[in-house]
């Protein structure tokens, strides 16, 4: 019998989740660390004993798909930029909230946080929308990526697409958008060893390659 805790939320990814981590082959006999072993958080990088049980170390990307490349992972972003700014875009043109359209300094500030808190929602709900229901925004898809868990390989739950979309839009939307998407999602390009952007880190979540 398998000593594996059933599935919860934010738990262990599903049997039929194909980013489910896998044991290495030949492994899976009896024996296998991956039968008793603990969670694999528990020895994960954020903290507690590095190394499993049996003296295994813990990596937390064992049986995970290899990690996406940055410039795959710009290009998405770019991608879903586009398509939820238009949207934005027509909303504000819809609803006259568009600063453009007035001269005042007082209406200009009012217009424009109006366009910031339109687009901070529309990018924070289309990211946890997405992510947390199959791992994929559309320019992650299209180019073959997947948000996953990096202590189990799961889709990342609302609670966790949340906090992620957080820290990646609100500064985009009310003070300093191009430097702040390049300084968030850029980090991953020098983050060792998981290919973390900022949002990654505080959701605890690494972007893998599907294909």
């Amino acid at each position: 019998m398998s000593s594996e805790p059933p599935p919860g939320p934010g738990g262990q990814p599903p049997e039929d989740d194909p980013f489910r981590k896998q044991p290495p082959p030949g492994d899976s006999g009896a024996g296998s660390p991956y039968d008793s072993q603990p969670p694999p958080y528990q020895g994960g990088p954020y903290g507690g004993d590095p190394y499993g049980s049996g003296g295994y170390p813990a990596d937390p990307l064992a049986g995970m798909p290899p990690l996406a490349d940055g410039g795959r992972r710009t290009l998405a972003r770019i991608i879903d930029m586009i398509m939820v700014l238009v949207v934005v875009w027509l909303l504000t043109w819809a609803f006259r909230v568009n600063e453009l359209d007035m001269s005042a300094d007082n209406v200009n500030y009012g217009k424009s946080l109006v366009q910031s808190v339109i687009a901070a929602v529309l990018f924070i709900a289309y990211d946890t929308f997405m992510i947390s229901r199959t791992g994929q925004t559309l320019g992650k898809k299209w180019l073959g990526m997947r948000v996953a868990n990096l202590d189990n390989g799961a889709t990342p739950s609302v609670q966790t697409s949340f906090v992620r979309a957080l820290v990646l839009w609100i500064p985009f939307a009310f003070c300093c958008a191009c430097i702040w998407t390049a300084i968030c999602g850029g980090w991953s390009f020098f983050d060792k060893p998981y290919r973390q952007g900022l949002h990654d880190k505080a959701a605890k979540t690494v972007v893998v390659s599907t294909r």
